[in-house]
């Protein structure tokens, strides 16, 4: 071997040995790993049946003015309160949760504010004592929350909502569409015409008024996700306008994620099953169907707002970069998609 490769094979030699020094003085700093490469926080919790350990029915007879609250509620829905960890997959965004006083707003925004964003709620102002307590919650991580009550069926509101979460965060990049109006209703010949206009002013021109507002402002990397239903795709014979309104959100949320991505904005949906939020309390069930709410799923229960605000969360964050105009189900085993 001549004198230069052999001095070349020397220097490898040596840069070699001091990587693995470097090696084994860095794992020496920060600890013994375990051998699957996860620290003891990020280990799987202990399987869980998923039909034990959650309210059932039969349901106790009761009934609330609408839109209803949920610390009035028999058994109180689980929103994350005590349950959600985040993990900073949304670290500094800034959210718009519509309807984020109760059930699954009040989940999506626990949620988001616990992976580190800033979080507006917006709530009709009977619902006050619910939002309340979301606020704190979301204050309590150290994220920015901002209060939004009023009534989403004036489109001068919803553009000031917009306003107002921009002027207080800086911008707007997640915008979760979820507030809704759901009465229950036997025939087409008992719906009036003043409660039609309602639940489409709730569910679709106000969707369509805030999105509006806010896509002007969202940068490239931003996300829309709006609430549609199992009943866009199975729609329950007494919820007629509901379920209309909800095939309506299916369709423009796949309609606008065409667009939007244009823009660098992904929008997609979710489709839930039966969950138990106030929509059911305050009219947007009968008596029957609310003492035996979720008993048809194969599940035989419904769904707890907590079990669906990852589904929000993915679809917000950053990792989800290719997916956009898709509808994500959750309906304890029935239904689509």
């Amino acid at each position: 071997m001549s004198e230069d490769n052999f001095s070349t094979s020397r220097r490898r030699l040596m840069q070699g040995a001091s990587l693995g020094v470097a090696t084994a003085m860095m794992g020496s700093a920060w600890g013994a790993q375990p051998e699957d490469g996860l620290g003891a926080s990020q280990r799987a919790a202990p399987l869980r049946d998923p039909r034990e350990g959650f309210p059932h029915p039969p349901f106790q007879e009761q009934s609330q003015p609408w839109p209803g609250l949920a610390g009035k509620m028999t058994p109180q829905p689980d929103h994350g309160e005590a349950s959600y960890r985040g993990s900073g997959k949304l670290l500094g965004r800034r959210a718009l949760v519509t309807g984020g006083d109760s059930g699954i707003g009040r989940a999506a925004a626990i949620a988001f504010a616990r992976e580190g964003a800033d979080v507006a709620i917006s709530y009709l102002p009977v619902e006050e004592s619910d939002a309340k307590e979301v606020i704190d919650l979301i204050q309590k991580t150290g994220r920015k929350a901002l209060a939004l009550p009023g009534d989403i069926r004036n489109e001068a509101f919803c553009q000031n909502m917009v306003a107002r979460v921009i002027a207080t965060f800086g911008g707007i990049d997640l915008l979760v569409n979820n507030a809704g109006r759901q009465h229950s209703f036997g025939s087409i010949l008992e719906i009036p015409t003043d409660y039609f206009d309602w639940t489409l002013k709730t569910n679709l021109y106000a969707m369509f008024w805030i999105t509006k507002a806010a896509v002007a402002h969202m940068p490239p990397g931003s996300a829309i996700v709006n609430t549609a239903s199992v009943n866009a795709y199975d729609p329950s014979e007494n919820l007629l306008d509901y379920s209309l309104t909800k095939g309506a959100i299916v369709t423009f949320t796949k309609g606008l994620a065409k667009q939007m991505i244009k823009r660098g904005i992904r929008v997609n949906g979710v489709a839930p099953g039966p969950f138990w939020t106030p929509l059911q309390v305050s009219g947007g069930q009968t008596e029957k169907n609310l003492h035996e709410f979720g008993q048809t799923t194969p599940m035989g229960r419904p769904g707890q707002p907590a079990e669906i605000a990852h589904v929000y969360v993915q679809l917000a964050a950053a990792e989800s970069s290719y997916v956009t105009g898709q509808i994500y189900g959750e309906s304890g085993g029935r239904g689509q998609p």
